[in-house]
């Protein structure tokens, strides 16, 4: 009775293939849009910008981007930490000009990119880097896959820890995004209002979802999940499984690169790549979409807002509220999370947005039992 349906019926295709088909729904997430859009930006202050808003978009790109890869299309990943130091470090590289030497000598050198592009560039190199190591899931899968991806975490992480031409040479090894403006707009440095920076990762977060969205229901979307599905099965109905594993990891890396370049660039502003892109990071993002809910647009937004509401959550009750230490809450951040996955694997594998859809039903039907 709450969730109601009667009347809203569809008489074009086009109106009953939609992102969101019931009226409902669609005026609910304009809702969503106008406030995050349209009031957020007029309220925001340094606070709740780098607490919570920040933290939150960020990591639902790379939730969005390991789920199309874990969820949809069945390959298993523990590399997201060393693709998104991919993403943070090739955006600073287009941000401060990209020079090539050979034998001592300067053979060219880029031009520096201004903020958007950086980002964006920061992506494509993650899509690349996430082509070449994907390249092991032709033959391998399950824990295997896994293991291969564990170890181009823990390569990413050497390579940029060893090499001085990614972090250009730096004496104490870190990068620093430097000042970049947007349309006269900061969007990194010290001194960026707390709405820019909102409102350039709401950008890319909206952008990255709706792509997201619509790519999980066309035809590259059922390709990942009849593989995801049943490997076999899907090649001989004609499905190339080269083609469909390495798009997922492209695809999905892309995301997570715009992730991590974000989150080096605009939301930390230096980072060094032994502690900002550990494979404690690989962990979270993954524990995002498994409480979230593996193969669900909205899970990878729900984990990514539980954990990143959690610790701040833990910190008033426990600090705040009853005077405990910090280093006890954040240890219970960890059994906490632990034990929600225990119970989550358990209970409701799908996750919260499983959850969701079954609360919608019950509203469907609210008061009536049947």
């Amino acid at each position: 009775m709450f969730y109601r349906e009667a009347g809203d019926f569809s008489t074009t295709y086009a109106d009953d293939q939609q992102t969101f088909p019931i009226k409902f729904d669609r005026y609910r997430y304009y809702v969503v849009l106008f406030i995050a859009i349209v009031i957020v930006p007029f309220v925001i202050n340094d606070y709740w910008a780098n607490s919570l808003l920040l933290p939150f978009l960020i990591y639902a790109i790379a939730a969005l981007g390991l789920n199309i890869l874990v969820g949809y299309c069945g390959q298993v990943s523990l590399g997201t930490g060393g693709f998104m130091a991919v993403g943070a470090y090739s955006c600073y590289k287009f941000m401060t000009g990209v020079d090539i030497w050979w034998g001592g000598e300067l053979l060219f050198r880029l031009p520096e990119f201004n903020i958007f592009f950086s980002v964006i560039m920061g992506g494509v190199m993650t899509a690349l880097v996430g082509v070449l190591f994907g390249l092991p899931s032709l033959r391998i899968k399950g824990f295997y896959l896994a293991v291969a991806t564990l170890a181009a975490q823990f390569f990413l992480v050497w390579l940029f820890n060893r090499v001085a031409w990614f972090y250009n040479y730096s004496a104490s090894g870190q990068i620093s995004a430097p000042e970049r403006d947007l349309f006269g707009v900061l969007i990194t440095g010290p001194s960026t209002p707390a709405w820019a920076t909102y409102m350039f990762c709401l950008f890319f977060t909206i952008v990255s979802a709706v792509i997201a969205r619509n790519m999980t229901r066309g035809a590259a979307g059922r390709k990942w999940m009849a593989i995801r599905d049943m490997d076999i099965a899907a090649e001989i109905i004609g499905v190339n499984p080269l083609k469909a594993k390495l798009t997922a990891f492209a695809v999905s890396s892309f995301f997570i690169g715009i992730s991590g370049a974000l989150f080096f660039a605009v939301y930390l502003g230096a980072v060094e790549v032994g502690e900002a892109f550990s494979i404690t990071k690989s962990f979270l993002v993954l524990f995002m979409i498994i409480i979230g809910g593996l193969g669900s647009i909205f899970g990878s937004f729900a984990g990514a807002a539980f954990l990143v509401l959690l610790p701040v959550a833990l910190k008033v009750v426990g600090v705040d509220w009853f005077g405990w230490p910090t280093d006890i809450v954040a240890h219970l951040q960890l059994v906490v999370v632990g034990g929600l996955i225990i119970v989550f694997l358990i209970a409701e594998p799908h996750g919260i947005a499983q959850l969701w859809r079954v609360a919608k039903e019950k509203l469907r039907l609210w008061p009536f039992p049947h």
